[in-house]
């Protein structure tokens, strides 16, 4: 259990960093301001980070297993979450509900995709596992 516990920290990390910089790009793009851009990919590095966590235990207990319909559900559950999040941080960053609407709008597609190809990768990685699973 105790492995498990890396994994879940380590898939945590790997995909705010995906994500982080995500946001940055997509907060820079809509604000025409990078500090804009750092400030809200910086919130939301720590707050993603923490509903994360969560998201990945909740998925670890799941019964629904390995198939595309799982990483498409997990996949979808995480970006009603992740979008939600930017969005309010985006509108209490600016001001502007349109600004964080529009960030979160495009974030919802950049992410989705992100999101379903890391979740990939780390479905056939054994790390943090007591036991070498076969995903063949």
């Amino acid at each position: 259990m105790k492995n498990i516990k890396k994994r879940h920290l380590a898939k945590a990390v790997t995909w705010r960093v995906v994500g982080t910089v995500d946001t940055f790009v997509l907060g820079w793009i809509f604000t025409n301001n990078i500090s804009h851009g750092i400030s809200l990919s910086a919130i939301t590095t720590l707050s993603k980070l923490i509903w994360y966590y969560f998201h990945e235990n909740f998925w670890f207990k799941s019964a629904l297993k390995d198939s595309n319909m799982r990483h498409i559900i997990k996949t979808f559950s995480w970006r009603i979450i992740g979008t939600i999040d930017t969005y309010v941080f985006g509108f209490l960053l600016t001001g502007n509900p349109a600004v964080g609407l529009k960030i979160g709008i495009f974030e919802t597609v950049s992410k989705l995709i992100l999101y379903y190809f890391h979740e990939k990768i780390w479905y056939k990685s054994n790390f943090g596992l007591d036991h070498k699973i076969d995903h063949n």
